[in-house]
């Protein structure tokens, strides 16, 4: 028996080729299979899809951190056919895992996804460029172009050429005095948004940024390393990649230059991802490379295979992150995706799905929530798998089962 590479190809948001083979040879029968999750896939099903979101720079218990989200993306994307998720759930810094059927989707792209203004083209490769800001200082811009040299020779990525903006960008960051959510702003985005058009007038059609942004404080290293509190960068890391997704509608992604902080002996695993090296630029690297596409034309929606928001399935998110645009949308469609909310995922947030009237299922931990998706894609009621969960089914009809006719007043439960 022989194990086939482990290998999902989107041609179509409608078609998943996975096959279950057996090949008489000679004497013997020797079984091909796919290790995929949907080897025993119904042809008369479509793809399940599942969208999962943690909001950057809120603190999130799981997700918060230097990537430490990714297990909950990888279990998903055993059980669903389809994941769309995002850079802060896929990144981390210097770590990445290739999942043929994850799609890496920027925040604002999948904001817009979800009103159904955009839809999403996989791609087999994307030609990337560089954005390297001139606030970098010699030395850390001589390193992370070794890692894009690494890049393209070690995982052959398609990284075609790099840009120094002509003005520094001036990055500033701060904690929302409101909520505590990262946030700040580029003091030059017109210079951002120039090196991207020159990158893209030489046929790159999708940008990885790199900007300078201003040490931190030990504190807040310091909280952040042990696993708590804020990522501080986080906010303005969405506000660059926004601007150039919504200007260029293109895939992009954001790094941060730093100095490495001072070694230390106590060190949360969850944030160690980002002590590994002098930049947290191979996962954006790997992401871009074969992002999907967004197309804006619904003309082309269908022409081109695309993967529309109808095509959702569920969605899995912090309990109290439900204000999103992207959770909005989909809470307002007529035909709505299972949502479904994990509590144990807490954020500096207060956007709780009683607060905003959306009809969820709330969950406690990933675990349920993934047992949830595994249901719902098997076509089971997840509260079939609960203890007394089930009740008796109610009616609305005018004669009861013993041949009476209520009163019109007469409700039931």
């Amino acid at each position: 028996m022989s194990l086939l590479n482990h290998t999902a190809t989107f041609s179509s948001c409608r078609k998943l080729p996975v096959r279950f083979n057996a090949v008489n040879a000679s004497k013997h029968t020797q079984f091909r299979i796919s290790c995929s999750n949907s080897h025993l896939s119904n042809k008369w099903k479509r793809p399940y899809t599942s969208v999962l979101i943690v909001p950057t720079g809120v603190g999130a218990s799981i997700g918060g951190y230097a990537g430490d989200a990714l297990p909950v993306a990888r279990t998903l994307a055993s059980v669903a056919d389809c994941v769309i998720s995002h850079p802060n759930v896929l990144n981390a810094a210097m770590l990445y895992w290739p999942m043929p059927n994850v799609l890496y989707v920027e925040g604002y792209a999948l904001d817009r996804f979800a009103e159904n203004l955009w839809a999403l083209q996989p791609v087999h490769q994307n030609k990337v460029g560089l954005v390297l800001d001139a606030g970098i200082e010699e030395d850390l811009r001589i390193r992370h172009l070794q890692v894009v040299d690494a890049a393209r020779a070690s995982l052959g990525l398609p990284i075609l050429e790099y840009i120094v903006t002509d003005t520094p960008l001036e990055v500033e960051k701060w904690a929302d005095p409101k909520n505590g959510q990262a946030t700040g702003r580029i003091k030059h985005p017109d210079s951002l948004l120039r090196a991207v058009q020159s990158l893209r007038d030489r046929s790159v059609n999708a940008v990885a940024v790199v900007a300078r942004f201003p040490d931190d404080d030990v504190d807040d290293v310091d909280e952040y390393r042990q696993g708590k509190g804020i990522d501080l960068l986080a906010g303005v890391e969405a506000i660059i990649s926004h601007l150039v997704v919504k200007n260029f509608r293109i895939p992009c992604a954001h790094a941060p230059a730093l100095l490495p902080p001072p070694r230390t002996q106590s060190l949360c695993p969850k944030s160690a991802a980002e002590e590994l090296g002098y930049t947290f630029l191979p996962c954006v690297l790997a992401g871009l490379a074969n992002a999907p596409q967004y197309l804006t034309n619904k003309f082309n929606f269908q022409e081109n295979g695309c993967i529309v928001a109808n095509d959702v399935d569920s969605i899995i998110l912090p309990a109290d992150a439900c204000g999103g645009d992207a959770v909005l949308a989909f809470a307002s469609k007529k035909t709505k995706p299972v949502i479904i909310c994990v509590q144990e995922n807490e954020t500096v947030l207060n956007d709780t799905p009683d607060k905003l009237g959306i009809d969820v299922i709330k969950v406690s931990n990933y675990w349920e929530a993934i047992g949830v998706v595994a249901a719902h894609k098997a076509g089971v009621d997840p509260n079939a798998l609960r203890r007394d969960k089930i009740k008796n089914i109610s009616s609305n009809s005018l004669v009861s089962s013993n041949g009476f006719v209520p009163s019109v007043s007469t409700t039931f439960s």
